[in-house]
């Protein structure tokens, strides 16, 4: 019985034997084609990472020349101005481009030829005072035009043009009894005539108003501020404020160095009298 059973167990033992031999060695065999798999799958995969970074390498010199010369023409169109000033950028929600401009060029354009006709500040006058009342008024009462009345609520300007000969303005002037509002101003305007005149307005008011009907063709055509003050007083220029001058006590005297090509004028302000005339003598020549 036990040689019977002796060669019935050895098949078994050699049946499993083989069974793991054979397992064993497909999946070796497995093993060996998966790891080949991978290491030709990793093979493919750096391959073509390493044509994409060559591609790239290939293609980078081109994109920053690209870059350096779109930046250069960007860089000659909109050149940044050079100065004081705002700066405003505006860039385009379609191409991205950048404009760049200048606030403060802007305004010079919209203001266009009002901005440059703005005059340069005045210097202010020399003034003096001299006690020789009686001896002016009888010395100027014998002129014929060294004598006038202003009368109640009245303004008086005399216009006194630039003398081509001349270099320096001087004037005199004195009222009987009452004092009265003197101011100079320059008008920055061609001469034409060297003749003194002189314009009586009932106010300060109303002489505005006939400054601006005088003037208001020198507007700029089409423009819709044509008549405005604000374009019309770029004219002129306060040399002194009109106040209110001790002239029936001493004599007011003053001067004033020519700033340029113009006609100076002269107010003497009666507007704030409600019920006195003032009769004024004054003086006015020039001097090189």
């Amino acid at each position: 019985e036990n040689e019977d059973s002796a060669p019935k167990t050895e098949p078994a033992d050699q049946l499993v034997d083989s069974l793991e031999s054979s397992s064993s060695q497909s999946g070796s065999q497995i093993g060996s084609l998966v790891s080949a798999g991978t290491t030709e799958d990793s093979k493919e995969a750096g391959a073509l990472e390493d044509r994409e970074v060559a591609e790239q390498e290939e293609k980078l010199p081109d994109q920053i020349q690209s870059l350096k010369e779109e930046s250069v023409v960007r860089i000659t169109n909109y050149h940044v101005p050079q100065g004081a000033g705002d700066i405003v950028m505006i860039q385009s929600d379609h191409t991205g481009a950048v404009d760049i401009l200048s606030a403060e060029l802007e305004t010079a354009d919209l203001l266009g030829e009002q901005r440059k006709a703005q005059p340069p500040p005045l210097a202010p006058p020399t003034m003096w005072t001299t006690e020789k009342t009686k001896e002016f008024k009888a010395k100027m009462g014998k002129e014929k035009n060294g004598r006038m009345v202003v009368k109640r609520g009245e303004v008086v300007t005399v216009r006194v043009p630039t003398h081509p000969d001349g270099k320096c303005i001087c004037w005199e002037f004195a009222t009987d009894d009452y004092d009265i509002g003197f101011g100079v101003y320059f008008d920055w305007t061609t001469v034409t005539s060297t003749a003194i005149t002189v314009q009586v307005s009932e106010s300060s008011d109303e002489e505005d108003e006939e400054e601006e009907e005088e003037i208001e063709g020198l507007a700029p055509v089409g423009d819709v501020e044509r008549g405005s003050k604000s374009y019309l007083r770029n004219r002129y220029g306060e040399i002194m404020p009109v106040y209110r001058r001790n002239s029936h006590r001493e004599v007011q005297a003053g001067s004033h160095e020519y700033p340029g090509e113009g006609i100076y004028l002269l107010k003497f302000d009666n507007s704030y009298s409600l019920l006195r005339n003032k009769t004024l003598f004054f003086h006015v020549y020039y001097t090189s």
